[in-house]
């Protein structure tokens, strides 16, 4: 027999269950917000702190104290993850990047909660010239639809229990997707650093990270075959200046190691980009992320796209190509070359990204042009195998994802009901 529903008053939520209610945010949690917590602070025991990445469930780290005595919810408030949702359980402390939802009584169940709210948040997350966000003012009007406590139980329990089994999987694609990577990374390394002819001599390179060369390499450094390092700014105005066409404005999150991704292209006037004239991109520039989570993704701009521009995030290295191929520039950023120079540059210097001068000077192995385009013709066609068997498990992985948050999505809103008893 099924049950009777009734129109929510939201088309993206659609029918509810006639018994079920919808209330808002600050009706049920006491809303905050987590503190600085200094990394000198933390220690190797005693309570969790907690941060907005989902990496080791977010703990960074313990403290002796605690600001938090009993389980709650915390949200991403802003960056890529905004709007994700976590459950707190125990005595712990969060940091600054976190909201926290401490509930107002035990009318509600927790585990319940954190699956309703996840799916929820994820469409009233705003974006800015920034990424993503969602404050504390936000978050407390958000509509949360609230079954029966007994239902809220069964619901809970069995998402634990399917959601645990998707997310065993996603973690072994996860974790086989980066083998993939490294293995990719490492073939790229193996070939700028030692070339593809057989047999050839060795030598020591005189730098410990890279190790041994090709016995006919130098190591010289990106500055002695380039005209042009340098990245943009934004314009005046951030994201209110931007246009719905006209000249091409290239950011971090359009640029990827296997090309430009301009699924939502952002634009700039012809008057914007006059003033911005020294940051134009041409054909065959490489374009290097230098600040943020996508620091270090490289991809070459290609000719038929014929103008652009960039933002800060963006580096361009316009090569002089008697000595590198751009090409041959693309790959060595991509090889454990490129990842130590920006590992380095930023553990020594404690700095959030890549300069000009850094980029300039970052070590690299030098051969003939000829070699060179040897070099890249043979990892053209390495990297299309590696990239094609890491596309195919990506895809696997996002319809993972949207599984898992269609299945979230049919329980909490009531479109699937449980009729087996809650486990605890």
């Amino acid at each position: 027999m099924s049950r009777v529903m009734k129109y929510s008053g939201y088309g993206w939520i659609g029918e509810i269950p006639v018994n079920w209610k919808i209330s808002q945010v600050k009706r049920i949690f006491s809303i905050g917000r987590g503190r600085v917590i200094a990394t000198t602070e933390l220690k190797e025991t005693g309570f969790p702190v907690y941060s907005s990445q989902t990496k080791n469930n977010g703990v960074l780290g313990y403290l002796d104290s605690y600001d938090f005595d009993r389980s709650q919810l915390t949200w991403t408030t802003d960056g890529a993850n905004a709007g994700s949702v976590f459950l707190r359980e125990g005595k712990h402390n969060c940091t600054n990047v976190c909201g926290t939802l401490m509930p107002k009584d035990d009318s509600n169940d927790l585990r319940y909660l954190c699956y309703a709210l996840a799916y929820i948040s994820f469409y009233h997350k705003r974006a800015d010239i920034n990424g993503y966000k969602i404050m504390n003012n936000e978050m407390a009007e958000i509509e949360i639809i609230l079954p029966p406590l007994l239902e809220q139980q069964r619901i809970a329990s069995f998402l634990d229990s399917e959601c645990s089994r998707i997310d065993a999987v996603i973690e072994k694609t996860r974790a086989s997707i980066e083998e993939y990577k490294n293995l990719k990374q490492a073939i790229i390394t193996q070939a700028v650093t030692k070339g593809i002819r057989p047999n050839r001599p060795m030598k020591d390179s005189g730098i410990e990270w890279i190790g041994e060369i090709a016995s006919d390499y130098i190591i010289a450094k990106i500055k002695v075959g380039v005209t042009k390092v340098g990245s943009g700014k934004t314009p005046s105005g951030g994201a209110e200046s931007y246009a719905e066409e006209g000249i091409l404005f290239l950011r971090s999150q359009n640029v990827y190691d296997t090309g430009l991704v301009l699924d939502n292209p952002t634009y700039i006037t012809d008057e914007i980009d006059e003033e911005m004239k020294n940051t134009r991109v041409q054909p065959q520039d490489v374009l290097l992320n230098i600040t943020g989570g996508s620091i270090g993704r490289c991809c070459i701009f290609p000719a038929e796209l014929e103008r652009a521009n960039v933002n800060q995030h963006v580096s361009i290295i316009r090569v002089i190509k008697s000595v590198f191929l751009p090409e041959y520039m693309h790959y060595y950023w991509l090889s454990k070359l490129g990842y130590m120079s920006i590992h380095l540059y930023q553990t020594g210097g404690n700095r959030e990204g890549m300069t000009a001068d850094a980029i300039k000077n970052s070590p690299i192995p030098l051969m003939p042009i000829k070699e060179q385009q040897e070099i890249v013709d043979y990892l053209d066609s390495k990297c299309l195998e590696m990239d094609s068997l890491i596309e195919k498990k990506e895809r696997f992985l996002a319809e993972l994802e949207t599984y898992r948050k269609s299945l979230i999505f049919e329980y909490v809103t009531g479109k699937k009901e449980v009729t087996s008893a809650p486990t605890y």
